[in-house]
Formats: structure tokens, C-alpha cells, sequence
């Protein structure tokens, strides 16, 4: 039982909570950007700093691996912190959205935070929270800060939030800074064009830290090159390692063939199945090999091969490129805006089945219109919407799609968009769910329901 006390302040004080009603708090305490979106949003580092100090710079009892980026910073963080496990480093990890339960953002090699871990931090600490003010996301990162020291962990790799320059996780010096990719995204808090996007995620590199950058884009690499040659760290393009994709026609296997600096060429089979994860193939493959160079952590060839093959697994990622069904083949993948749609459109596009049964949703702070121009006409589409205050409603939604020649119904629930696509579909036929991180969630717990 939760008891309240209400003292002389407006303050609502929670004692004796359950895993449930500690989520509750902490959502009542600092709203979510999951959830509510910029409303939550907190520019700045003061809060970030000051429970920094309050819990006595955390991030200083661990090496850290610091990833920003548009797209595939969660990948590539799963991936790197997969070979490091395998290495026998004890590995943490900070990534966000979570999809079905919120532990999934702090995980020490592959295993969620405890619920009364959860649930004895924000008690030991609802004081701080109350004085502070901190947003959801800043709080949550000193949760995993703290996690990680409990569980004297070697190394971190930790995700950006938004952005970078301002974003809560720029407290900490890494090892190793990573840009994946550069996309418009979040255009109302970052800038309305690729090269203010950059300066933000620049914002990450660190004095004489090497910084490795994912994909070379012309519109923005001199950003990366002036910050870097400012902090005098030693920047990487991931294209000085040349990869390509081949697909398995009778499975949904890719194997993937990095070539690093001396032409030895690899091939590398991973258990992330999306066409995209090339890219970020490359991008961790850069990684490791500077890592190497600088000698801060050891790990063999033997390493890499296992921890890819087994990244899925050994870290628990979910939502990209996703078979979660077959007969008919089902897949959930967590590509949200144009510049991820585009890469998961053209393998969509790919596929060979009777008939394409297309189940989106998205959230309305993002380019719509971007985004559904890359869809495919030549499916029949669920337009729904996923259960958080930020999602498009699912009418709303179909009327611009059906205004491009986009063939569908709106259903209110991922839930009932997914029953009406089984009922639909043939066994060889193929079922894609998607738009936003949040549809992808919602479909999941369906599944896993079991309804």
C-alpha cells in the first residue's frame, strides 16, 4: 500500500512503493519526452551538473563510450557493448526509449536493472529529486550512473537522449565519442537544417577524445572536422571501412563484409537483421578499431565475430527489423522519420509476397509528410496509433496518407490493427509494423500478451 503524506509544501510524498507506483512517481515527478515530448524537454546542463555533484561524479568510476547520432545510435551502442560482453569486460549500458518496460534503458551485460533496484533509488533519493527538479531522462541517467558503480562495471556505453551539446549525458569524458549520421529530426530543438543538427551533435566531442563519425556527408563533415581540429581530438569517418550487404534470398540472414584500413576483407554475420545495420556495421567496426589503437580495452577477432553474431541476444534489442512471426511473416522495426524510413522502405520494397500488409503509426511532432512520401503504394495499409499523448491520431493520419494514394483503415489501437492484419493476411503474405518507436512497442506487448 502507498501512503501519502502532505506536508507543509505541495509536495506529495510516496512511501513504501511497489515497482508500478515508483514509475508513477518518477512520470509525476519529471514528465517523460517519451511520452509528452517537448514539453519535457530541458535544455542545459545546470540540473544534470548539480546531481552530478550531489552524487559525486559517478561517470568517473568507469571508462565510458559516448553515442549520438540521428539514426542507428542504438544499434551501434548494442552492438559495441555485445563484443566488449564477450571480451569478458563487464559492460553497462544506457540507451532510450525503452519499449515495453523501462528497465530495458540500464543494463549491466544483457540484464535489466532490478525493479527494487529501481525502486530503492528513487527512494533513497526522492529529497534531491524534489530540491532539483531534474527532467526524467537526467534522473534516469544518474539511476544508471549509480547502477553501473554497484556493479563495478569496466566500461559504459552510453547513448545520447537529444542532441548532444546540451544534452544530460555530455557530462561525461569518454574513451570514445560516436556520431552515427546526421538526419532532420527534432527540428524544433536542434535547427531547422543539417548543418545546425551537426553543431549540436558535435557538441559531444570531448579535448583530445578521438571521435568517430559514422557516415560521411558533405553537407556536414567540415562541422565534425572544425570541432574536432578545435578539441584537437583525432576524428575517424567510418568510410575509411568499406562494407557491403548481401542477402540470403531463402532466409532473412544478412551476412555483412567489413573491410578495414589494410584491405583484409571480412565477412561478419550479425543477428540484427535490417539491411540499415550495414552502416553501422561500419561505424562500430571504426570504433573498435580505434579503441584498439588507443589500447583501452583488449578484445580479439574471436570477440568481434561472437559479439555480432550474438548482439541480439546478448544485450536484449528489440525492434529492428524484428521477425517476430512466420506464415505470415511478420517484422517490427523501430525506424521513425524520414531519413530511417528511407532505408527501411527500400528493403520493404524488396521483399517478394502476395500481398505487403503495412501497419503504421506515428508521433505528430514528426515530419509527417517527409516520412509517408516514402511509403509503398502497392500495399493496404492499418494507419492506428500508438497509446502516449504524443501519437497522431489514427484518422488524422489516414486522411493525409489517403491524400497520396495510400490505401487503408484507421484503427484506434496497435492492437486492433494487428488482429485486423492477421485476419487479413494469407501464410505468404508479409506484415510490417511500424513509423514510430512507440507503434513498435505497443505490438510487442501485444505479442507477448499472447492476445
Amino acid at each position: 500500500m502507498v501512503i501519502f503524506l502532505q506536508l507543509c509544501n505541495p509536495n506529495l510524498y510516496y512511501l513504501n512503493m511497489n515497482y508500478s507506483e515508483t514509475l508513477s512517481y518518477l512520470y509525476a515527478q519529471s514528465p517523460d519526452f517519451q511520452n509528452v515530448g517537448k514539453k519535457a524537454y530541458k535544455p542545459g546542463l545546470e540540473n544534470t551538473l548539480r546531481l552530478d555533484e550531489y552524487f559525486g561524479h559517478l561517470h568517473r568510476k568507469f571508462k565510458s563510450i559516448h553515442v549520438a547520432g540521428t539514426n542507428g545510435k542504438g544499434s551501434t551502442s548494442h552492438m559495441l557493448a555485445a563484443v566488449l560482453q564477450t571480451a569478458g569486460y563487464r559492460v553497462g549500458l544506457y540507451t532510450s526509449p525503452h519499449l515495453v518496460d523501462f528497465r530495458e534503458r540500464i543494463k549491466v551485460n544483457g540484464e535489466e536493472i532490478s525493479e527494487q533496484a529501481v525502486i530503492d533509488f528513487t527512494e533513497k533519493n526522492r529529497a534531491v529529486v524534489e530540491r532539483i527538479r531534474p527532467s526524467f531522462f537526467e534522473l534516469t541517467m544518474m539511476m544508471a550512473f549509480d547502477f553501473f558503480v554497484q556493479k563495478n562495471v569496466d566500461v559504459a556505453v552510453v547513448e545520447v537522449g537529444l542532441g548532444g551539446r546540451l544534452d544530460s549525458t555530455n557530462v561525461i569524458t569518454p574513451v570514445l565519442s560516436i556520431i552515427t549520421n546526421i538526419g532532420l529530426e527534432h527540428t524544433d530543438l536542434l535547427g531547422d537544417t543539417l548543418e545546425k543538427i551537426a553543431t549540436e551533435k558535435a557538441g559531444i566531442i570531448k579535448p583530445n577524445v578521438p571521435v568517430v563519425v559514422g557516415e560521411y556527408q558533405v553537407e556536414v563533415a567540415q562541422v565534425f572536422e572544425r570541432k574536432a581540429a578545435e578539441c584537437k581530438a583525432p576524428i575517424t569517418f567510418a568510410n575509411s571501412i568499406h562494407c557491403h550487404c548481401g542477402l540470403d534470398p531463402q532466409s532473412q540472414n544478412r551476412g555483412i563484409a567489413g573491410q578495414a584500413r589494410n584491405d583484409n576483407r571480412k565477412i561478419y554475420a550479425l543477428d540484427l537483421h535490417g539491411d540499415y545495420q550495414q552502416k553501422n556495421l561500419c561505424t562500430v567496426l571504426a570504433a573498435l578499431s580505434v579503441l584498439r589503437e588507443q589500447n583501452e580495452l583488449s578484445f580479439s577477432e574471436k570477440n568481434i565475430e561472437d559479439g555480432l553474431l550474438h548482439a541480439a541476444v546478448l544485450t536484449g534489442l528489440r525492434g529492428r527489423w524484428q521477425v517476430v512471426e512466420s506464415n505470415p511473416t511478420a517484422v517490427f522495426d523501430t525506424g521513425h522519420n524520414a531519413h530511417g524510413l528511407a532505408q527501411t522502405m527500400a528493403q520493404l520494397r524488396q521483399i517478394l509476397c502476395r500481398q505487403l500488409h503495412i501497419i503504421f503509426g506515428m508521433v505528430a511532432d514528426k515530419d509527417i509528410d517527409s516520412a509517408i512520401a516514402l511509403l509503398p503504394k502497392n500495399a493496404v495499409y492499418y494507419f492506428t496509433q500508438a497509446a502516449i499523448p504524443r501519437a497522431m491520431p489514427a484518422d488524422v493520419l489516414a486522411e493525409k496518407c489517403r491524400a497520396i494514394g495510400l490505401q487503408g483503415e484507421a484503427f484506434s489501437s496497435v492492437a486492433l490493427a494487428l488482429a485486423a492484419a492477421k485476419k487479413n493476411a494469407a501464410d505468404n503474405d508479409f506484415i510490417y509494423v511500424g513509423g514510430s518507436t512507440f507503434i513498435v512497442a505497443d505490438a510487442l506487448k501485444v505479442v507477448e500478451s499472447g492476445e
